[in-house]
């Protein structure tokens, strides 16, 4: 049974960090209902996991996507950087707080509304028109969005143990005119020091000591989100993101109401 778990572990993490590689995101909005539906994790205990691999997920695919959007591209845009994760990272710690407090039943009833909203970003966040400018020519009204589009990023991060890419990614399309493929590797700079802020706050919790007795687990859906996400970067350069967005925001959306139903 434990032979089966892991290989299924490495598959899910594969899997996942293939699209989510592909797309630039962590990928964790699809893996936590197969944490929670298919691995059978409490709902916190699923976030977390989710936040480890996540974190991984994201430095892996940063690195495999730096030889087709290179750093020297992301480097020019280090204030847009900053200007969002002054919000996100505060927006990160006091979600983590409330995810900790709050019962199950309702922790689960706002993970299903905010994967809602999640696969309606995935379905229509990549279809925006790009600009090319920032939506507010004033830098101070424009530096003021970037702060409170960064808290609500980093709470909705904490509360699911996702990267965020999915809300950041329109950001930085809409509200500062970045290209989408550009958007994706920046989002992952930001993703980055954001979920690091959230974990700091879980691996505090008591139920950060019982998920470190899933070491093999873990180490699988690592390993697998590894090559996920190298074949991903790969993918890249051949895949349009707006067919494979479409696709994911649909499976999303039947993950939400399968998994996470509310029953009446």
């Amino acid at each position: 049974m434990n032979k089966n778990k892991n290989f299924f572990s490495f598959l899910a993490g594969g899997s996942v960090a293939t699209l989510g590689g592909l797309v630039g995101l962590g990928g964790a909005e699809f893996r936590l209902p197969i944490l929670v539906g298919f691995f059978g994790f409490a709902t916190l205990n699923a976030i977390i996991i989710n936040k480890i691999v996540s974190l991984a997920v994201v430095v892996f695919s940063l690195f495999f996507r730096s030889h087709t959007i290179g750093f020297e591209e992301i480097l020019p845009h280090s204030l847009t950087i900053v200007n969002i994760l002054i919000g996100s990272l505060l927006g990160a710690y006091i979600g983590a707080n409330y995810a900790m407090r709050i019962r199950q039943e309702s922790l689960n009833k706002i993970i299903l509304v905010l994967l809602l909203v999640l696969a309606l970003s995935m379905l229509l966040g990549h279809s925006y028109l790009v600009s090319g400018e920032a939506l507010f020519s004033n830098k101070i009204i424009l530096f003021i969005s970037g702060v409170i589009a960064g808290i609500f990023i980093g709470v909705i991060s904490a509360i699911l143990g996702v990267a965020g890419g999915e809300f950041i990614i329109p950001t930085l399309i809409l509200l500062f005119g970045l290209d989408p493929k550009l958007a994706g590797s920046i989002s992952l700079c930001i993703s980055l020091p954001t979920m690091l802020m959230a974990f700091s706050r879980y691996s505090r919790s008591q139920q950060f000591n019982q998920i470190i007795k899933e070491k093999r687990f873990l180490t699988f859906m690592i390993f697998g989100s590894f090559v996920g996400a190298f074949i991903g970067s790969i993918l890249l350069n051949y895949v349009n993101s707006e067919y494979i967005s479409i696709i994911l925001g649909i499976i999303l959306l039947i993950s939400a109401w399968k998994i996470f139903k509310i029953d009446g």
